[in-house]
């Protein structure tokens, strides 16, 4: 009898909390409508499993004020914005033909994530870890004041114990070390790892950390941005994050490609001012002076212009993702893009079939070995789709292809940290450098044209031949394909 009584209450409870749940769904957070009625579903026919899956996966982050910026800092933004955009609205758009034909992308990005435009500066750009490595750490060793270093992974191996002591020597010079990483990201990592560091005044904080390393609420949202900034006056930016088999040491993966930018100028206090806003949110600092390390009004006099975007759970829209909608549907001849994982939404997808039907020369590469099998058939679904469009699939049989890069009409770029999934899109933290110069985006073009050389062409006799097992993997990898 009393087994009998408290099944009753618990299938009670488990009923309050599914319709609690689904009302929050309905009625409290902003979802497209494909979402609710999946949450829905999931609730009302898992009722015990799907309150779980729910807490853990499907519940959103408040959007409103979720950096905790002051009311002075919010004020500062909203006319900071609106001052470049009547700038904008003001100049000679003749005397700069770049600026003039991208007037309508910079403005968007600009009411939508604050992504102020600079036009002083001077790119880098690797494509092999040893470089990219190489010039960090010479860099962190010239470091004067200042260093904010921010990787989804720093794995427990040599390049991250090479990483630590080199901070730790700067640190032990005088310069501010912080460094935060993300908990998921970077699994096998922990503070301990840097105690050295840390005793020498270096500062070390975690991204959404899990209680007792076990249980995570927020293992959905993972900030996957990889950036460092040296004292106000170089930045990094791109896919590599830390770890060994970015050197290409890593024998399943072999050689590694991937895309970083390493920037002097202007836009290094935006990517500061990224970086500045996420280590509030880890450490809960609210009397960081946000304008003094966003605004630094120092100037390198180079002729890059970029903008930095970034986009996250906490944003209404979601930013990148219209970027790359908005880059592609101003193509007028080519758009070339690298991404690892090509799980796009519809509205991405559209995007490529329109340009590919206005006679657009969309080219898409991935890699040729998976790192995770669902994805790797699901990138098989998304790009073979596209072939019938007459879209030219490459896929990448050098190593892994990591490289997250979109180039169009060799004249406008982005590089970042962005994949083409909806995990990137909807879910992760992301940031990503749009950068208007014809010279970077010619070299990326040329280094994607060196990549194809390096690539096997699939074309669409071959995508039509595939198995009948292939295509049921492809047909389970697309239907997982929002959660991958």
């Amino acid at each position: 009898m009393e087994f009998l009584n408290f099944s009753t209450i618990m299938v009670g409870l488990i009923t309050v909390l599914n319709i609690l749940f689904a009302l929050i769904v309905i009625f409290v957070e902003r979802r497209d409508v494909s979402s609710v009625w999946a949450w829905l579903l999931v609730l009302f026919f898992l009722p015990i499993l799907g309150f779980i899956v729910y807490i853990f996966f499907g519940r959103q982050l408040k959007q409103k004020n979720f950096y905790k910026l002051s009311n002075e800092e919010r004020h500062f933004l909203r006319e900071a914005v609106n001052e470049q955009i009547d700038q904008l609205d003001h100049s000679d758009l003749n005397e700069k033909p770049m600026l003039q034909k991208y007037a309508d992308l910079i403005r968007m990005n600009l009411k939508s994530s604050n992504a102020f435009l600079s036009d002083d500066n001077d790119i880098t750009i690797f494509h092999d870890g040893k470089d990219k490595f190489d010039s960090l750490f010479a860099d962190i060793r010239a470091a004067k004041k200042e260093i904010n270093i921010q990787y989804y992974i720093i794995q427990r191996d040599s390049l991250a114990e090479k990483l630590r002591d080199e901070l730790t020597k700067t640190a032990k010079e005088g310069v501010m070390v912080r460094v935060l990483y993300d908990e998921v990201g970077s699994r096998r990592m922990s503070r301990a790892f840097f105690k050295e560091l840390l005793e020498n005044g270096g500062e070390v904080e975690v991204f959404f950390p899990s209680f007792l390393k076990l249980i995570n609420l927020r293992i959905n949202n993972r900030n996957h941005r990889k950036l460092c900034i040296i004292d106000g006056k170089i930045a990094y930016i791109g896919g590599f994050n830390i770890g060994n088999e970015y050197l290409g040491l890593n024998k399943r993966f072999g050689n590694w490609r991937d895309t970083h930018l390493r920037i002097k100028g202007e836009a290094v206090n935006h990517i500061q001012g990224r970086f500045i806003l996420d280590w509030k949110q880890a450490t809960n600092q609210e009397k960081i002076d946000y304008e003094a390390y966003s605004m630094n009004q120092s100037r390198y006099h180079a002729n890059s212009m970029i903008q930095i975007i970034s986009s996250g759970p906490n944003s209404r829209t979601e930013h990148l993702k219209n970027m790359y909608l908005k880059l592609i549907m101003s193509a007028k001849k080519s758009v070339y893009i690298q991404s690892p994982y090509f799980v796009p939404d519809g509205s991405f997808m559209d995007a490529c079939k329109m340009a590919l039907l206005s006679g657009i020369d969309v080219r898409i590469m991935i890699p040729s070995k998976p790192d995770h099998p669902f994805v790797y058939w699901a990138n098989l679904a998304y790009a073979g789709e596209l072939l019938s469009y007459g879209a030219k699939i490459l896929q990448y049989n050098n190593g892994f292809l990591h490289a997250k890069t979109i180039v169009v009409d060799q004249e406008v770029a982005s590089v970042g940290t962005t994949n083409i999934d909806m995990r990137s899109f909807r879910l992760n933290f992301e940031v990503n450098a749009i950068i208007y110069d014809k010279k970077i985006a010619q070299h990326l073009y040329d280094l994607f044209e060196e990549d194809s050389r390096e690539s096997l062409d699939l074309t669409l006799e071959q995508y039509e031949k595939r198995s009948g097992w292939v295509r049921f993997k492809e047909s389970i990898s697309r239907l997982l394909s929002p959660i991958l």
